[in-house]
């Protein structure tokens, strides 16, 4: 429901984003958060000034983790098998692709929103070099982390269901809603119904 409610919504960085994005440009070397501000200004002029206390705290913390540098950054990938695309942040010296993130990171493991990711870039790269991609990384970097995920089927087949439930709602189908769902923190939860009801006796 989320998906079809926000797909027609202008997409915009928030400003951690633009802050966590712009540092990961520099990830193996030295980090200067002087310089990276100024640019983060350049790309976002209308940034909150306040951001600029919480790129000195991502500059503290992921300036003790050992980062390996980019050879390429946003790297389009797509998968004409699935029908979809993306954008890898990264790729280092090693052919190993990351994504960046603007949360903090998981006491252990990555989010299920990020394994989900990760099982889609390495879907359409696979596609695209002909070659295994066992995983990727999801660098954390309010919190200075990079954790590897390596893909397992559950991630695959997950991948594969979510694409059949928007391509389902496209063709104006609502999903019955899973157990445990999280309504409460939805920002559509007055206007949406569980049930499997067409979007049009909805809205």
């Amino acid at each position: 429901m989320r998906y079809y409610l926000e797909r027609n919504e202008p997409r915009t960085e928030s400003d951690r984003y633009a802050v966590c994005k712009q540092l990961s440009y520099h990830l193996g070397s030295e980090l200067c958060a002087n310089a990276i501000w100024e640019e983060v200004q350049a790309v976002h002029p209308a940034i909150d000034p306040a951001q600029r206390a919480f790129l000195e705290t991502c500059v503290a913390r992921c300036s003790v983790t050992a980062w390996k540098p980019a050879v390429q950054t946003d790297v389009p990938v797509v998968s004409t098998k699935q029908g979809i695309v993306g954008m890898v942040d990264r790729i280092t010296p090693d052919g190993a692709f990351s994504v960046i993130r603007a949360a903090g990171a998981l006491p252990f493991g990555t989010y299920a929103a990020d394994r989900l990711r990760i099982a889609g870039y390495a879907l359409c790269l696979e596609e695209m070099t002909g070659a295994a991609v066992t995983g990727g990384y999801v660098e954390y970097i309010p919190d200075g982390v990079a954790r590897f995920h390596t893909v397992q089927p559950r991630d695959r087949r997950q991948l594969l269901a979510t694409l059949h439930t928007v391509r389902s709602i496209r063709e104006g189908t609502v999903p019955h809603h899973p157990l445990n769902a999280p309504c409460n923190r939805c920002r559509h939860k007055e206007r949406c119904e569980s049930g499997g009801h067409r979007l049009s006796e909805l809205l």
